[in-house]
């Protein structure tokens, strides 16, 4: 068991969470934790021809809920895609409104070798916001040129099942091919053998403070 009860999960676009640490979501969930999810954008520029410009939204809800994360637990922002840097300011505020609401154990935020602007700034102004909270840095592989990783956390088949229904939840995104159930369960496959589990989901270590 980890000892973290309350634990927030940081992502610049729906899905971001799901795809860095969606497994690690299902078990804390699972293991009955108090878990909270904070979204920065909906990525109305970005939606593909054919889909509402608010699809994210409702995509969110829907895999939030499969994993286990309550309604109530959501925090949803609306920044414009891709220009994080030029509101930084807002967002470390934002950021420090949901550390006095809920003031979480455990922060799960993009790596600090993420190259998306979006997750970079995102990933900033959350060290700089929770920087009296444990931190790791989840992986997205296709942003992250290097990728310490540092810890890993231990899954089951169950844990990576519901990591790819979530996922399955964002129709608008299923062109991506990092999306493809096949590299999502391989890449947990690949970070479990590091730690002879079948399954695992690794982490960078920003901040662990041990109480």
């Amino acid at each position: 068991m980890i000892a973290a009860e309350r634990i927030l999960i940081l992502g610049a676009h729906p899905d971001d969470g799901e795809f860095g640490c969606g497994g690690t979501i299902a078990r804390f969930c699972h293991e009955g934790k108090k878990v909270y999810y904070a979204v920065f954008s909906l990525c109305e520029k970005s939606i593909p021809e054919g889909f509402p410009k608010d699809i994210l939204l409702s995509e969110f809800k829907t895999s939030t809920s499969i994993l286990g994360i309550p309604a109530e637990n959501l925090f949803i922002h609306n920044y414009e895609v891709r220009f994080f840097p030029t509101v930084r300011q807002e967002i470390l505020e934002d950021l420090v409104n949901i550390r006095k609401k809920i003031n979480p154990d455990l922060v799960l935020l993009p790596s600090t070798s993420d190259l998306h602007q979006d997750h970079k700034t995102l990933s900033e102004e959350g060290i700089r916001a929770f920087k009296g909270t444990s931190i790791l840095g989840y992986e997205m592989a296709w942003n992250n040129r290097v990728f310490s990783t540092e810890a890993f956390i231990h899954l089951s088949k169950n844990h990576i099942d519901k990591k790819v229904e979530a996922l399955q939840a964002y129709k608008s995104q299923t062109f991506r091919s990092y999306s493809k159930d096949s590299f999502i369960r391989s890449l947990a496959e690949v970070r479990g053998t590091q730690i002879s589990s079948e399954f695992a989901e690794a982490f960078e270590v920003i901040y662990c403070i041990l109480k």
